[in-house]
């Protein structure tokens, strides 16, 4: 299409999605005039005079980014030198500040911030409040060589390296990065001491911190709290919908990219100033990198992966040459250092007769074997390998072995009775739930509280008392028996037992389980359950040391095919066939397939949106008018790969149909044996379709003629389409017949065969609030009975302030920890008495929290003030939790830094002199 086409249908359209009008003049000026100051103002003519395609102003009528347009068949960066001059000129005519540039096919959009970094290839362009911030943050940014450090956050010498190679490479105009640190290094307050001197030098304003799985959220989002607290952050408990209004930002992946592709409540592609990735090295080269390629900013990637071993994908992501990350520190750095920051450890291999022999009749015990005859089984027939335990065969006395090694040899807590804090590193979530019935079998005597399975899938996991909280936060359970769950990201301190009861194959993970031990234990937080810690113990029941001596790299995994790729791929090889064979019915029908399957791309993914100039290309009906071999080619190589962002599918069904369009294509190339293998699959499948249920039992009459081979020998092209159409929506019913029975499960007596130490690598207890609160009510409730001031209190009637101050002190010397101080923080009152808790325990009156004091009173506020905008609102909710969160508010807070991501001014910016007299004096009753 033309260029004015091109604007009218694409770029128009774009604009709109991120929050332009451009009918509306106070927003969007179309073919802005710049007059050339370098001609003589006497002499216009058209050629001293240019016309901007788009120029996009701010709320004060100031130019903010120019956009040239090209149509929609020319390459983009065409327009590139002459947005920069339309950006330049317009600077020279009306002064303020140089506009940012944009230049655009409607397919592919490009943005030059001029003068700071390289042009970019972005998704989408950026709302009137993106373009102000980006205006913001480049004119009042400061330098960042000057910019303090707060090592009350990240302290040690390394971390300061690491944040200020990080903040050079910044001043050097670079925006990606990769931190190599080691499990235990601290790479997560480091990314907030970071982030920290970047929002204080006024660099960034928004942060998305991005983790694989919701535990390891949940441990960033509290870090972040802690050392952050000012900075309001995303999600609160229980907030599942994106909020627009924070600073901080925690989310995993899938979490993420649901966002961005929900058509409804998504983000701009320049919402985040920075993106921390987590694991960087784990998530990102599969459907997820459809994040990072999303959003256009400083991107900084974190990994304990050791440099040698790291994917040569994550060095290229983040443009580290010659496989040199940004800054790297070791493992055998930290370990070596004086004093160590890291923990180093032992290894004890340890590994049972049938582990290192197999389970046959040379190994089995006479007595076994005489067992195994009375069951009537043949001795004979069981023959199994070491290496087929806990796979094709189940030993429980294999386990058993392990555990009571275990028990024996572990380091135990300081009444050298039971282990200290211990993860089992298992194969299947079945073989977790063996070794925790062993445990509880072996030792009744714990009740079943010393070893509990933590997998991902257990909702009882998560949480405040969940299975994980207990192992990190209390004396039991002492062990966690886990599967993939906790071996990377969890990070528990008293850790002094890791044992492998399973081989591990890759190398990276490998080290990152290593890494749940290495951390120290400073003496000053040993609770009582907890052993001093200058080592730990792995014990390797799989040899996994031995093979990492000889085999260091990790397994290299063949890629998977995606299903709907797969499919797509097929269409196109039978539609390449029908053209070659002469059908041209045949290779239409399938052409009209395949272009609804393209139309019902996921739009909002990213993968798509960067497509879009090739996506154009086979959506003009001249494309398929004569399909040759190059445009099969492109089909192949270029439309066939999109395929891999289909999620929302019905993958069973979509199986089915891949299926018979595969055997269609076979019948077509006259490929007879391949044709009769796929027509057993297909007839295997729907004999096992469940004729019980009432929506398959519709087709009974169908389903029993595929079964039959007078079907299959007149089958034609037609008939395979009746086949998917009719069959595929009921596979999802489908019942398999016949179910393997599993392994082998036996229970024959293990003995230890090898005990080794393996020579590998280099040289405050709290009580939680809910447990608090139940404390001092129950000493509140038991002390009533015989308290004459309680019990006057109890009556109702009113004490004296000495009397208040009286039973204060009585309750201290019950129990010290009973204080103002504490009950405050508890009951979550910063304001309240002494009196008003006591009052509020004995249920003589409701003592409303200071939480819900503080958003009765905004939201009072706002109802009084229905004129107040939605920018205005959304000011007075961030008031609210920041009081909140805080505990206070001073008037000087209002013009900093949370607020001043509303406005750069803060609260001056968007409320009159006599509505921030009205705001003041609502924060009154909240000031510090």
């Amino acid at each position: 299409m033309n260029e004015k086409l091109t604007r009218k249908n694409l770029i128009d359209i774009k604009l709109k999605i991120s929050g332009w009008d451009v009918n509306d003049y106070t927003q969007v000026f179309k073919e802005f005039f710049i007059f050339n100051k370098d001609s003589n103002f006497n002499e216009i003519t058209k050629d001293k005079s240019e016309f901007s395609d788009y120029v996009l102003l701010g709320k004060d009528g100031k130019p903010l980014a120019v956009i040239e347009a090209k149509k929609s068949t020319s390459d983009a960066v065409l327009g590139r030198e002459q947005a920069k001059q339309y950006c330049c000129n317009i600077q020279k005519e009306i002064g303020g500040e140089l506009p940012f540039c944009f230049y655009t096919n409607g397919h592919e959009i490009y943005f030059w911030d001029l003068g700071n970094y390289p042009p970019k290839k972005v998704i989408g362009f950026p709302t009137r409040d993106d373009l102000e911030r980006y205006q913001y943050i480049r004119k009042n940014r400061k330098p960042l060589a000057s910019e303090l450090i707060n090592k009350d956050i990240a302290g040690r010498d390394y971390q300061v390296h690491a944040i200020r190679s990080v903040m050079e490479g910044l001043d050097r105009k670079k925006s990606t990065f990769l931190l190599v640190m080691a499990t235990g290094t601290g790479k997560t307050r480091t990314t907030i001491a970071m982030v920290d001197a970047l929002m204080r030098a006024g660099w960034v304003e928004r942060v998305l911190f991005l983790v694989d799985r919701i535990a390891l959220r949940n441990q960033a989002l509290e870090a972040f709290k802690e050392y952050l607290p000012n900075e309001p952050a995303w999600p609160k408990i229980g907030e599942k919908s994106i909020a627009k209004d924070r600073r901080i930002y925690t989310s995993t992946y899938p979490t993420m990219l649901n966002i961005i592709r929900d058509e409804e409540n998504s983000l701009s592609p320049h919402f985040f100033d920075l993106i921390v990735v987590d694991e960087s090295h784990r998530s990102i080269y599969n459907t997820y990198q459809e994040v990072l390629d999303y959003f256009n900013t400083i991107t900084l990637g974190l990994t304990a992966t050791p440099t040698d071993v790291i994917d040569h994908n994550t060095f290229k992501l983040f443009e580290c040459e010659d496989g040199i990350p940004s800054f790297a520190y070791s493992y055998e750095e930290a370990v070596n250092n004086i004093p160590p920051y890291l923990c180093d450890f032992q290894v004890m291999k340890i590994q049972t007769k049938f582990q290192e022999e197999g389970i046959n009749k040379r190994t089995i015990s006479l007595e076994d074997q005489k067992q195994l005859i009375l069951e009537g089984k043949e001795v004979a027939e069981i023959n199994f390998e070491g290496t087929d335990l806990e796979k094709t065969v189940i030993n429980k006395g294999t386990n058993v072995t392990i555990v009571k090694e275990f028990m024996e040899e572990c380091i135990k807590d300081p009444n050298g009775v039971l282990p200290g804090k211990t993860i089992f590193f298992c194969a299947t979530k079945a073989h977790a739930r063996r070794i925790e019935a062993i445990f509880d079998s072996l030792y009744p005597e714990y009740t079943g509280e010393l070893a509990k399975v933590i997998v991902s899938d257990d909702p009882r996991v998560y949480g405040k008392g969940g299975l994980l909280h207990q192992f990190t936060h209390n004396d039991m359970p002492r062990i966690a028996i886990s599967v993939d769950m906790l071996d990377t990201g969890i990070d528990v301190r008293e850790l002094v037992n890791l044992v492998f009861v399973k081989p591990v194959f890759s190398y990276t993970k490998f080290w990152q389980m290593i890494g749940r031990g290495t951390r120290l234990l400073e003496k000053s937080k040993i609770k009582p359950w907890c052993p001093e810690k200058d080592t730990f113990l792995i014990l390797d029941c799989w040899d996994n040391f031995e093979y990492f001596k000889l085999n260091p790299k990790r397994k290299e995994l063949k890629a998977q095919i995606p299903l709907p790729v797969r499919f797509v791929g097929i269409r196109i090889d039978k539609i390449e066939k029908a053209l070659e064979k002469g059908k041209p019915e045949i290779a239409q029908k399938e052409i009209e397939k395949l272009r609804v399957q393209i139309s019902e791309l996921p739009t909002k993914s990213v993968v798509i949106q960067d497509s879009k100039t090739d996506l154009a290309k086979v959506e003009q009906e001249n494309f398929w008018l004569h399909l040759t071999n190059e445009k099969l080619e492109f089909l192949r190589h270029t439309i066939k790969p999109l395929f891999r962002t289909v999620s929302q599918a019905d993958f069973k069904a979509m199986r089915f149909q891949k299926d018979v369009l595969e055997i269609s294509l076979a019948q077509l190339s006259e490929e007879n044996e391949k044709f009769e293998t796929l027509k057993e699959n297909i007839i295997t499948i729907v004999s096992e379709l469940p004729l019980s249920v009432n929506i398959v039992a519709k087709h009974t009459s169908f389903i029993k003629k595929v079964l039959t081979n007078h079907y299959w020998s007149t089958i034609t092209d037609n008939g395979f389409e009746e086949l998917a159409e009719t069959i595929s929506p009921l596979i999802k019913f489908r019942e398999q017949r016949f179910q393997s029975d599993g392994p082998a499960k036996l229970n024959l007596q293990d003995v230890l065969k090898t005990k080794e130490m393996v020579e590998f690598g280099p040289h405050n207890g709290a009580v939680s609030i809910t447990k608090y609160r139940e404390m001092v009510e129950a000493k509140i409730a038991e002390l009533t009975e015989r308290n004459p001031i309680l019990q006057k209190l109890k009556s109702g009637i009113a004490v004296t302030e000495e009397e208040a101050q009286q039973l204060a002190e009585e309750l201290h010397e019950e129990d010290p920890h009973i204080t103002e101080s504490l009950l405050r923080k508890v009951y979550k009152h910063q304001k309240a008495k002494f009196i008003q808790f006591i009052k509020h325990i004995l249920g003589i009156e409701i003592l409303e929290s200071f939480d819900e004091q503080v958003s009765k009173a905004v939201q009072q506020f706002i109802v009084e003030h229905t004129y107040l905008t939605t920018r205005q609102i959304e000011f007075l909710n961030l008031l609210k939790n920041y009081i909140i969160e805080r505990g206070n508010i001073e008037k000087r807070d209002l013009i900093q830094a949370p607020f001043t991501i509303i406005h750069p001014k803060g609260i001056r910016g968007i409320f009159s002199p006599s509505e921030i007299q009205d705001i003041l004096t609502l924060t009154e009753k909240f000031a510090a």
